[in-house]
């Protein structure tokens, strides 16, 4: 079905169709300090395909300031993501051969996950992050981080400051930017002559083959394939010049890209585009099943958890995560079927959930109160989760995993 009065966040074209719609739902990270809120904001999630760029997106701008500048979600809480951070940086400055005269600067930089191994390693480093509380915690690691949105404005500001980026990273960023040419236009302006942009989002394929639709929330407004980046990024005089595909995040592409004129493309790019044009990256019917395949998990997941209860069983939940409100609003699972939801970030804890209203308390609650069962919200850190909670695990609880189909381990 096309799509009216919707223009592409990257191309401008109008050529714009559905592929799942999943109706009206609070904002994701927007946690609650009471359970029974006077009043609570719902916005539309509709995912489209644009047929000019192939750019996956949705059609819903809320604005950043609203979602962005004081944050909950601290990157430093998963083990999973330090390390995958640390190797990385490691790998760069040893091929980069980074020093004390470089710079890196990462986009949407956090509470300094990433940066604080080049600073380790004597690199500079700076952050530019929109919420100042987590530009605080980042601070106090002794990571400078510029308080403001990346885009044009900043790059050309630092620039005239002297700065020039060695690498930029954006990892976990582009999709939540509604101005996308603003922001690779802003890496163009800031990276040096002889840097590289690396760059790392979740991978459409990934979402459409596994049944991700939990990836879709408002912070999420694009989801990218190398086409559509490569398109992005060519309009901006910056080539792609080497990706890959990483596990983190259900499946992410990590691509490194450098200014045109100097620029080499490997064939692990030529490859990759070859390989989508296959599975059909510029037609709907790719995508075109995807909203059957959510409501048969959806039936089946409510199904499963209906039957548990009706045995008698505790169920309760882990992971107070946006991808966790997606499913949990969608799906209709709130107090009737959940106790509480666990989480190991702080910063959450005595908050609620968007919509459903459940307590987020800490982890520890699963060995104290020993749930039958427990829904893995998080199921991109399954592998992390299961190690942390053997105790609880050990003592006959069980993790129910939702998808891509539902799994009880």
């Amino acid at each position: 079905m096309k799509v009216a009065n919707f223009t592409c966040r990257s191309c401008g074209s109008v050529d714009i169709h559905s592929i799942l719609d999943l109706g009206t739902t609070p904002l994701a990270n927007a946690l609650l300090k009471t359970p029974t809120p006077d009043d609570e904001a719902r916005y539309p999630l509709h995912l489209v395909f644009c047929a000019n760029c192939m750019l996956v997106q949705i059609t819903e701008t809320v604005p950043p300031e609203e979602l962005f500048s004081h944050y909950l979600y601290f990157s430093s809480f998963s083990d999973t993501m330090l390390a995958h951070a640390k190797t990385l940086v490691h790998r760069l400055v040893d091929e980069r051969q980074l020093d004390s005269d470089s710079l890196t600067v990462e986009v949407a930089s956090n509470d300094g996950y990433l940066l604080q191994y080049y600073k380790e390693q004597g690199v500079p480093v700076l952050g530019v992050d929109p919420a100042a509380n987590i530009a605080e915690v980042a601070e106090q690691k002794g990571i400078p981080t510029v308080v403001d949105f990346f885009g044009t404005q900043v790059a050309e500001k630092l620039v005239s400051e002297g700065k020039r980026a060695s690498v930029i990273h954006a990892h976990n960023v582009l999709a939540h930017v509604a101005n996308l040419n603003d922001v690779v236009a802003g890496m163009a302006t800031l990276l040096a002559d002889d840097g590289v942009v690396v760059v790392e989002a979740p991978y459409v394929k990934d979402l459409i083959d596994h049944l991700e639709f939990d990836t879709i929330y408002h912070e999420h407004l694009c989801y990218f394939s190398l086409t559509a980046l490569d398109k992005l990024f060519a309009r901006h005089a910056l080539t792609i010049t080497h990706v890959e595909r990483v596990a983190i995040h259900g499946g992410s592409l990590r691509i490194f890209a450098e200014h045109t004129d100097s620029a080499k493309r490997q064939a692990s790019v030529t490859a990759l585009l070859a390989e989508e044009a296959g599975w059909g990256v510029h037609t709907l019917k790719f995508y075109s099943d995807f909203q059957e395949r959510v409501e048969g998990l959806k039936a089946d997941l409510v199904a499963h958890l209906q039957s548990l209860k009706a045995e008698g069983h505790s169920i309760v939940a882990y992971g107070a995560s946006a991808k966790g409100s997606t499913l949990l609003n969608y799906f209709g699972i709130s107090a009737e079927t959940l106790d509480f939801v666990a989480d190991r970030s702080t910063a959450k804890q005595g908050y609620y959930t968007p919509g459903t209203h459940l307590e987020i308390v800490p982890p520890e609650a699963l060995v104290e109160k020993q749930p039958d069962y427990t829904l893995l919200l998080v199921w991109n850190f399954a592998e992390e989760v299961l190690a942390q909670q053997q105790v609880y695990r050990d003592a006959g609880g069980k993790f129910i995993i939702p998808l891509p189909k539902v799994t009880i381990v």
